[in-house]
């Protein structure tokens, strides 16, 4: 008997897309060693320095923007036929801000026939300034399920039985069941490893069973727009239970610092 789905969606959270995480912190222990203003150091900490700055800030107004940064010893902008520095903390703040944009917020795959496999797709945008890169996270609140009785359609386990969160692995056979998800370049190189091969795919991680969120992009240099498109698959049996299935996928976007 072919059973059919009258809608199963993925509802991705608007207010997940984006999450900033940012701490710093210098610990420093003077134990009565002296110092200098080149190096500091003792036997707990060193700090490389030219000096400490006094005070440093953006101050503006209706008029006017002004960068400043007291007692370093040169700052400002200097620049050459093929360099250029920005010396000051005024210029810590990047030129290229840290931002991540999802192409869709809905995935609807529509009607499902058992047995035929059907995927869509959207994508992830990310300009990063950050010299250490960044890391997009992607998790799931649940498996697909029917929010009334619980029936779920578990996570995609491949062909082989092998693919996980972390673990990418083909699936191409037409009776291996389940959801799961693939990640290709369309600018940069900045998908997980694992999807070098068009059939792989791997899982998302399950927030309700206590996994990680896991990496889905992940960059170590600074860039604009850079974009990897997500494609959502999804396979049933023909004794899987007819009804709507839901669950939210949550991305992460978190600069390096």
């Amino acid at each position: 008997m072919n059973a059919r789905f009258d809608r199963y969606s993925i509802f991705t959270a608007p207010y997940s897309i984006l999450f900033l995480t940012l701490n710093f912190a210098l610990f420093c222990l003077f134990l009565g060693k002296s110092i200098n203003a080149e190096t500091m150091s003792n036997s707990s900490y060193k700090i490389r320095f030219g000096n400490l700055n006094s005070f440093a800030g953006k101050p503006s107004n209706a008029s006017y923007s002004l960068g400043i940064t007291g007692g370093q010893i040169a700052p400002g902008l200097y620049s050459g036929t093929n360099f250029k520095v920005r010396a000051g903390f005024q210029y810590i703040k990047s030129i290229i801000p840290f931002s991540f944009s999802i192409s869709s917020i809905f995935i609807d795959f529509g009607p499902i026939t058992p047995g035929t496999p059907i995927t869509r797709t959207n994508n992830l945008t990310i300009s990063n300034g950050s010299a250490y890169g960044y890391t997009v996270l992607a998790s799931e609140n649940h498996p697909l399920l029917i929010n009334s009785t619980g029936i779920s359609i578990p996570d995609t386990t491949c062909d082989t039985g092998t693919c996980t969160e972390s673990v990418a692995a083909a699936w191409s056979s037409l009776t291996t069941f389940g959801f799961g998800y693939r990640c290709d370049n369309i600018t940069g190189t900045d998908c997980q490893s694992g999807f070098s091969t068009a059939t792989n795919y791997r899982q998302f991680s399950a927030s309700n069973s206590g996994e990680l969120a896991y990496p889905v992009m992940r960059g170590v240099n600074v860039g604009r727009n850079i974009q990897s498109q997500i494609t959502y698959k999804v396979n049933v049996s023909s004794t899987q239970a007819t009804g709507e299935y839901q669950n939210v996928i949550s991305f992460i976007a978190v600069p390096s610092i």
